[in-house]
């Protein structure tokens, strides 16, 4: 029996089967950092942006990517997810802001890529409509937080430099 779920004994790749999961309330919090000049950083504040709102149009960004991360990531099974949380924390002195992300739904399989599939393309997103100001911006620190459900249970990163 091979050691990764997604491969067959032959070495074939697979789609884990869940039939027979039980069902369970599953919940992950995910997060990326943006990093960016000051300049930037108070233009976003400031909604000064010429392409618009920047934390609001990442916020959809970010919805739109958790719905589709079985479409972009080739073994992610497709879920019915029942609520998805896209929160900004800018920090001035570092001028940055922390993309968090929350994902929930009761359901047979986890919903990690879909946590960190909306981050990461809330934080693209932020990219995407600084970089004409900013071609120094950094994308850092994407991660797993937390996450619930299931037989695995629990997982709460410790809290490091993050």
């Amino acid at each position: 029996m091979s050691l990764f779920s997604h491969i067959d004994d032959k070495g074939r790749s697979r789609m884990v089967d869940i039939t027979d999961k039980e069902p369970t309330l599953r919940f992950a919090v995910a997060q990326g950092v943006v990093s960016m000049e000051p300049s930037t950083f108070e233009m976003i504040h400031n909604n000064s942006i010429k392409k618009g709102n920047v934390l609001e149009t990442a916020r959809i960004a970010g919805i739109m990517a958790a719905k589709k991360t079985s479409e972009l990531i080739p073994m992610c099974h497709p879920i019915n997810i029942s609520h998805i949380d896209i929160n900004f924390e800018p920090d001035k002195e570092t001028s940055s802001i922390k993309v968090k992300t929350s994902v929930r739904l009761f359901g047979q399989t986890g919903v990690e890529m879909e946590a960190l599939t909306a981050a990461s393309v809330a934080a693209l997103t932020i990219y995407d409509m600084c970089k004409s100001q900013d071609k120094r911006i950094i994308i850092s620190d994407i991660c797993l937080l937390e996450k619930s459900g299931g037989k695995s249970g629990i997982f709460v990163r410790e809290k490091q430099n993050i």
